[in-house]
């Protein structure tokens, strides 16, 4: 999409495009808001300042938007509403063995049942297996630190998103 395309949607255009790359409606309200932008630096400015201050049911929110990683099911389901630019972000799971999968699997209900939101990485270029390893590496967080770094994440893929978003242009 074309900046200036993105700068002259209707709002409700608009805000299935910034749908795509957050599911937190406070978010998408706050960058349909913020058009027109100048640029596509100005456009992950403002996203990265809609981001901040949201509430804590907002991030949860945004964290709805997104599939367990590696549950295929999962992602079939919550992709459906992210999927014209979440792609293939999970790719390299596909290529995890067995062993790993359930390391995952397992990990991720733990993770679930300690914060009460699912595990949150921007999982663009890494493996299932890294993936496990950085969940297990976060598991022992509290769930303070633990909202602060899923948050940190749900910001890069949402950066991600926007890059991919303005390069179909």
């Amino acid at each position: 999409m074309i900046l200036e395309d993105l700068n002259q949607l209707p709002a409700a255009e608009a805000s299935h495009t910034f749908m795509q790359c957050c599911t937190a409606n406070a978010w998408v309200k706050k960058m349909v808001a913020a058009r027109p932008f100048s640029s596509a630096l100005a456009i992950k400015k403002a996203a990265d300042d809609a981001w901040q201050g949201l509430t804590e049911q907002d991030y949860f929110e945004a964290f709805e938007g997104h599939p367990k990683i590696g549950d295929v099911s999962s992602l079939r389901a919550k992709y459906a509403n992210t999927k014209e630019l979440a792609g293939n972000e999970q790719g390299l799971v596909k290529e995890a063995n067995d062993d790993v999968l359930e390391v995952l699997s397992q990990g991720n209900s733990d993770y679930e049942k300690k914060f009460g939101f699912i595990f949150i990485v921007c999982a663009t270029g890494k493996s299932a297996k890294q993936m496990s390893d950085l969940l297990q590496a976060r598991l022992p967080n509290n769930k303070t630190q633990e909202l602060v770094n899923a948050a940190e994440e749900q910001r890069k893929i949402f950066q991600l998103r926007i890059d991919k978003a303005l390069a179909e242009g």
